[in-house]
């Protein structure tokens, strides 16, 4: 099966070309399943609900998240109410919603887990590492296939979560950078990985923010309204073609481009 990772959608202008875009994409690449992180994907920064139900509809099967998550009220009430709507299992477990799910397509048991990095983050977590052990004690016999977004700011952490889990699960791939890396490759037991899969968001921007608000955040040292871009989007993503009998991955491939 093909399962495709969507890099993290930055604001309006992002959900709007999955809103256009997805179900498209999807077919051109013979996708049978999307997981896509939408922690920044709501207007101002973070996830509300008629957010997460345009993704949801445009046709992300399950949505990941990271630090970003809490940014609007209501997405508490949209972590209880969707069970597809995930954020970092390894946040407190008296933090609402959970961080991980198991949905089935074409008789096929998928397993997607949302976890965040500690290195470089604001906050301290629980260990990455540690809750992949424990989420797939949990799940043990209960999936065919296995992908793991790792929001995470380091190379060095995304890549040795990587190597923890290769052959345990089927793929990982990081967020939270917004920048693609050239990296994409199938470990020796079967894991296929890329340590950050981009963003889809403004492609003339930083991250996409305008660049007069990060310019200014750097040269007055003040607090700055980041202000999302406009223009054209640049879709990030990767997709993973997965042998469900084994759960391994046979193939991965990136996808970069500007909307026309």
């Amino acid at each position: 099966m093909k399962i495709l990772a969507v890099g993290d959608v930055v604001g309006v202008s992002g959900t709007e070309f999955i809103r256009k875009n997805l179900w498209n994409l999807r077919k051109e690449n013979k996708i049978d399943f999307t997981v896509l992180n939408g922690e920044n994907a709501a207007k101002g920064n973070g996830l509300d609900r008629s957010t997460a139900e345009t993704l949801l509809a445009s046709g992300a099967d399950v949505i990941t998240s990271g630090n970003h998550i809490w940014k609007k009220y209501d997405v508490k009430g949209v972590l209880e109410d969707m069970p597809c709507v995930l954020r970092p299992a390894n946040f407190p477990d008296a933090c609402p919603g959970n961080g991980s799910i198991v949905t089935e397509v074409n008789g096929v048991r998928i397993l997607v887990v949302s976890l965040i990095g500690n290195v470089y983050m604001q906050d301290a977590y629980t260990s990455p590492f540690e809750k992949a052990d424990a989420l797939l004690e949990k799940y043990k016999g209960e999936f065919d296939v296995s992908v793991v977004d790792f929001h995470a700011e380091a190379t060095s952490e995304k890549i040795a979560l990587s190597k923890y889990l290769d052959g345990r699960v089927s793929a990982v791939f990081g967020t939270h950078t917004h920048v693609q890396t050239a990296d994409a490759k199938i470990l020796p037991r079967g894991t296929a990985t890329v340590t950050d899969v981009g963003m889809t968001g403004a492609y003339d921007s930083v991250l996409g923010i305008k660049y007069e608000c990060v310019l200014d955040k750097f040269l007055l040292k003040m607090p700055i309204r980041f202000e999302e871009a406009d223009g054209k989007v640049m879709f990030n993503g990767a997709v993973f073609d997965i042998d469900e009998k084994t759960g391994k991955s046979t193939d991965i491939k990136t996808l970069n481009f500007v909307e026309n």
